[in-house]
């Protein structure tokens, strides 16, 4: 069982940053991707940022150019950087992981609020 716990959310005006936080713990063996989702009534939940556990990272073309993915091994904790905030940004954001097992594990998520 792997345990995600999203903090780093908040308001902010268009135009500005924020870094979401993801510190994860539990069994990491067989963990081979990290993710960022989002979801809103209308999109639902989409990933929108993902890498793996050998480094390569993937983003949904929303958000390429101003959102980065990073993990820090030693901190165990997986980070969102997000910049040039629109409101179309607005959502609940979501960490989760992967496992070889085909199991798939949730933060709680955190709102993340872009005004305009």
């Amino acid at each position: 069982q792997v345990q995600l716990v999203e903090s780093g959310g908040g308001l902010v005006q268009a135009g500005g940053s924020l870094r979401l936080s993801c510190q994860y713990s539990g069994r990491l063996f067989d963990i081979y991707n990290w993710a960022w989702f989002r979801q809103t009534p209308g999109t639902g939940r989409e990933q929108v940022a993902a890498t793996t556990t050998g480094g390569d990272e993937n983003y949904a073309d929303s958000v390429k150019g101003r959102f980065a993915i990073t993990r820090d091994r030693a901190k165990n904790t997986l980070y969102l950087q997000m910049n040039n905030l629109k409101p179309e940004d607005t959502a609940v954001y979501y960490c989760s992981t992967v496992s070889y097992g085909a199991n798939r594990y949730w933060g709680q998520g955190i709102m993340v609020t872009v005004s305009s």
